[in-house]
């Protein structure tokens, strides 16, 4: 029951990822959150929409993974994980302690039957 709670906690960042990715990209909120210039935003807000749109899918994976099939939920949140790592080599390092970090100590939490 915790882990699932767990689960559901990440499923709910990556659904808060897709909000700030698709749809506050260019607003305030959505430039904040990512230290974005106004024209930077504009300029990239496809890509954005694109990476949000694979965040609901992570969220939709875990969504699933707690409703059908714990596996699911691990495969789910070991894209997370690897998403996070390599965002924070690639992008920024802050993606680590954002992503990452929160997926492997939910694996844990699985795993150890929490």
């Amino acid at each position: 029951m915790i882990a699932n709670t767990l689960i559901l906690l990440i499923a709910l960042l990556h659904l808060y990822i897709l909000v700030l990715q698709t749809a506050l990209w260019t607003k305030p909120a959505g430039r904040k959150a990512f230290k974005l210039s106004p024209e930077f935003a504009e300029a990239s807000k496809v890509l954005a929409a694109n990476q949000g749109l694979y965040n609901g899918f992570l969220a939709a994976g875990l969504i699933f993974g707690v409703m059908h099939d714990r596996t699911f939920a691990i495969f789910f949140l070991t894209c997370v994980f690897v998403a996070g790592v390599f965002g924070g080599i690639t992008a920024n390092k802050k993606i680590l302690f954002i992503q990452s970090v929160p997926a492997a100590l939910v694996l844990a939490a699985v795993f150890a039957g929490i």
